[in-house]
């Protein structure tokens, strides 16, 4: 997705409270523009699929319970230096972390449902994306 492509997934925490639309004004407001964007429900299949690297760990089975329980909204975005800026605009894993401003400062509940995803390389940034919009 080269270096000013990312992906980023609203999870179902936040959709479920309301924060989707507070959530993407702030990334249209850090200079992002949305090249691609729907709101689905992940089935178990797909997030097993999406989440493969984290078979086998103890909290795979919580995880895909959590992002299959209610809608998400998939996006890619596009802005120079996409991925990293990303990374600093949703912030630490842990909200309790997350530096002020942040969207998991401001929407996360807890590390699990943390809000919102990112990717965390150009890389993967391509995987994803082309996994959500093929």
């Amino acid at each position: 997705m080269d270096n000013n492509k990312t992906f980023t997934m609203i999870k179902p925490d936040a959709v479920q409270n309301g924060y989707a639309g507070l959530i993407l004004a702030k990334i249209e407001k850090a200079g992002f523009k949305i090249t691609a964007m729907k709101m689905t429900q992940l089935s178990a299949e797909s997030a097993e699929s999406f989440y493969e690297i984290h078979r086998g760990k103890p909290f795979f089975k919580d995880l895909i319970n959590y992002m299959t329980s209610g809608p998400i909204i998939a996006a890619i975005l596009e802005k120079d230096n996409a991925v990293l800026d990303f990374r600093e605009l949703i912030g630490n894993t842990n909200p309790q972390e997350a530096k002020e401003g942040t969207i998991r400062q401001l929407y996360a509940k807890s590390i699990d449902a943390n809000a919102i995803h990112g990717s965390d390389s150009d890389s993967n940034a391509k995987i994803e994306g082309e996994f959500h919009f093929s």
